[in-house]
């Protein structure tokens, strides 16, 4: 019985080309579920500030939610209440949808 225990003379084994193709598999895994779907979204968030028009309203990185007056290049005037804000174009978080942003 004690013969299973012994350690057997075959101990090779596959070395580097085991080691490289787990190392492999957890890259493909980490891309999959981690890289992959935030360059998705990101391009998603890329293309809706590229539709962003006069009329619409916007929610901020601050925030701060209003309308867009004026479209300059990179930048946008949005109106909040009273006030007029000018403000970089990657620092719209979010577009709303005409029923997002009303409450009664």
């Amino acid at each position: 019985m004690l013969f299973l225990f012994a350690p057997t003379g075959d101990r090779g084994g596959g070395g580097l080309s085991i080691f490289l193709l787990q190392m492999l598999a957890i890259v493909g895994i980490f891309y999959f579920l981690i890289i992959r779907p935030k360059v998705q979204q990101e391009r998603r968030h890329r293309e809706r500030l590229a539709q962003i028009k006069r009329g619409d309203r916007i929610v901020t990185a601050g925030g701060i939610i209003g309308e867009v007056v004026h479209i300059k290049d990179n930048q946008l005037t949005v109106k909040s209440g009273d006030s007029k804000l000018i403000i970089q174009r990657e620092r719209v978080a979010d577009l709303l949808t005409p029923t997002e942003g009303e409450s009664k």
